[in-house]
């Protein structure tokens, strides 16, 4: 299996974890666990802390040499990384193999795409509510602002109201999450909508790009990553 292929494989079971991340997330928070519940609260007895995850931070003197080459690939400072080794990367890692492809699927996603950052952003943050990863929220509330993501955008996801009066390309992005994401499939007439604005190909991105960041969510709820330190979490808990 090629790395895209495999990539793609992460992809699709992404969407096949919707159900598993959303029930695990909601009663996480519920209890005040789970990843990023708090950042001022003690770690986890199983969490290190210079990862904030139950793995310690990969080493790259420890990897043979094609880890070295992908460690230094998804580093680097031109690739677009939130969390750094602190985050879904550092877990990805221990792995290289996964690592490479995922890294590749990611920096597509974010910037290959042709929907510009802040609809981008728009779309990870729909997911990340719809799917209620606090950490990812956290992350992408911020890099969205930076984007452009009007704080009244944000605040109409994270907040799950009527999305009257926004843009149609906006307004069929949050539609198609909370459908996909909710409701466990897609409205024939939001679809239609999806289709015609964005086309075929940018369709399956738009897909491809939310299956993406549900398959992080499940990283990140296995591992137990936890926000930055100091990091006040900034998606409600249910």
């Amino acid at each position: 299996m090629n790395a895209w292929k495999f990539a793609s494989v992460c992809l699709v079971a992404g969407i096949l974890g919707v159900a598993l991340v959303g029930r695990s997330a909601a009663q996480n928070q519920a209890a005040g666990t789970g990843p990023g519940a708090s950042a001022s609260a003690a770690l986890p007895k199983d969490v290190y802390p210079e990862s904030r995850s139950r793995l310690p931070l990969p080493k790259k003197d420890d990897m043979d040499d094609y880890g070295k080459r992908v460690f230094d690939k998804l580093l680097d400072p031109s690739r677009p990384s939130l969390a750094g080794l602190q985050g879904p990367t550092g877990i990805r890692l221990w792995s290289p193999h996964i690592a490479e492809p995922m890294g590749d699927a990611n920096a597509y996603l974010r910037s290959g795409t042709g929907f510009g950052d802040r609809l981008t952003e728009i779309a990870i943050l729909t997911t990340a509510r719809e799917i209620q990863n606090q950490f990812e929220w956290t992350a992408h509330e911020v890099s969205g602002l930076r984007a452009g993501v009007e704080p009244a955008i944000v605040d109409i996801i994270k907040y799950r109201k009527p999305v009257t009066g926004l843009g149609e390309k906006e307004t069929v992005v949050i539609k198609f999450g909370r459908e996909l994401f909710g409701q466990r499939k897609v409205s024939s007439e939001t679809f239609a909508d999806a289709l015609r604005l964005f086309g075929r190909r940018g369709l399956v991105d738009l897909v491809s790009l939310m299956a993406h960041y549900t398959a992080t969510s499940v990283l990140l709820n296995a591992f137990d990553m936890q926000l930055p330190e100091g990091q006040k979490p900034l998606l409600p808990q249910p």
